[in-house]
């Protein structure tokens, strides 16, 4: 009998990382954002998609609600039991918010006001045990001495509740998107709804097939004769250089979701001092921390839009509009954000999400792996 996956969402933003897992088919059971115009995002884009709402909806809320106020925990181990009767397996997926863990972050950590949910969320896995969860974060959980142990404490505490896992620092260049961004997956499966032989003897998952939907290799892209700098020259026309994969470019995506004609692509902050210090920087220079052109045909560096990080179109005047960076991180075409939120916010909940993807890369090989792996 095949198997069906349910899916519950935490920290849900615009739902880059929920569409992921949906287009591999998994199916949306819940969904949890406690900002409202990320919230307003994620319905909106769901339904210009024409995506119905997760079966019990958006939770506007803390998740910390969920394992402290009895009445949520209740409504949220009752919506649980639910999707056991209709689904072979039900997950939980998330990725807390990371500025705290950020290598261009303050280094708060596990205490810092956002790095506090990420022993959260696992706290909720561990108290309502799903089938499988994913756990999702910023490569600076391996960064330093101080977020390694707290990322080795979070995997111990999944062992302990019965958890094996397996984890991976994965780039969205290896699935086909044009932005180098790596990200910390953790997978963690319920030792008892997995084959004996499918757990190594420490607790480890053996054989999750990471490179199932993987188009590209770390090798292969470090090998491309990128591009560096070319001088700025406003929409002037520059041939893609030989060897250079077109798929892995900003130019492709660009092109691809026709950003021009899309319904976001006038949004874009407009710089208070006019227009020349946006034509200060060479078109794929990308060195400076604060200014960054990007390369026509070179991928983007990591999406990250706040903490005085501006990112600037490779060949106008300008810095990039949301339907511009909705391509860099792999939204479908049809993917667009509403009209009646803040350029602040639609830029924020953008630089936090997984590339889609990316996404959907990790969701494929965590089918693969339930479909072969777990008890029938």
């Amino acid at each position: 009998m095949q198997k069906t996956f349910g899916m519950f969402s935490f920290f849900t933003g615009a739902g880059f990382l929920d569409l992921g897992f949906e287009s591999a088919g998994f199916h949306a059971v819940c969904a949890n954002e406690i900002d409202p115009s990320f919230a307003k995002i994620y319905r909106y884009s769901r339904e210009r998609m024409g995506l119905a709402p997760p079966d019990s909806g958006l939770q506007e809320e803390s998740i910390a609600n969920f394992l402290d106020v009895p009445e949520r925990r209740a409504w949220l181990q009752e919506r649980l039991g639910d999707a056991r009767d209709r689904f072979s397996l039900v997950g939980f997926i998330g990725g807390p918010p990371c500025p705290d863990f950020s290598v261009a972050g303050k280094q708060a950590g596990a205490t810092g006001r956002h790095g506090i949910l990420s022993q959260i969320y696992m706290d909720a896995i561990c108290a309502y045990r799903p089938d499988f969860f994913i756990f999702e974060n910023v490569k600076g959980l391996l960064k330093t001495a101080k977020h390694r142990a707290f990322f080795d404490a979070i995997v111990e505490q999944a062992h302990k509740a019965g958890y094996a896992t397996d984890w991976r620092l994965l780039n969205a260049l290896f699935y086909g998107a044009a932005q180098d961004r790596e990200r910390v997956i953790l997978f963690g499966v319920r030792r008892d709804s997995l084959r004996p032989d499918a757990v190594d003897d420490g607790g480890g998952l053996i054989g999750v097939p990471w490179e199932t939907a993987q188009t590209h290799s770390r090798d292969e892209i470090a090998s491309v004769p990128w591009p560096s700098r070319d001088g700025f020259a406003e929409d002037v026309p520059r041939t893609k250089p030989a060897n250079v994969p077109e798929e892995l470019t900003v130019e492709h995506w660009f092109r691809k979701n026709d950003v021009e004609n899309h319904p976001n692509s006038g949004d874009f902050f407009t710089p208070r001092a006019g227009l020349a210090k946006m034509r200060r920087f060479d078109e794929g220079d990308d060195s400076k921390k604060c200014y960054k052109r990007l390369h026509r045909w070179r991928y983007s560096p990591t999406a990250a839009y706040g903490n005085n990080e501006v990112h600037l179109h490779p060949y106008k005047a300008r810095r990039l509009s949301v339907a511009e960076t909705l391509a860099i991180q792999s939204l479908p075409k049809s993917f667009a954000l509403p009209p009646d939120v803040s350029l602040s916010a639609k830029f924020k909940t953008i630089g936090n999400g997984v590339p889609y993807l990316l996404a959907k890369g990790v969701a494929e090989a965590v089918r693969t792996f339930l479909e072969r792996e777990a008890r029938p």
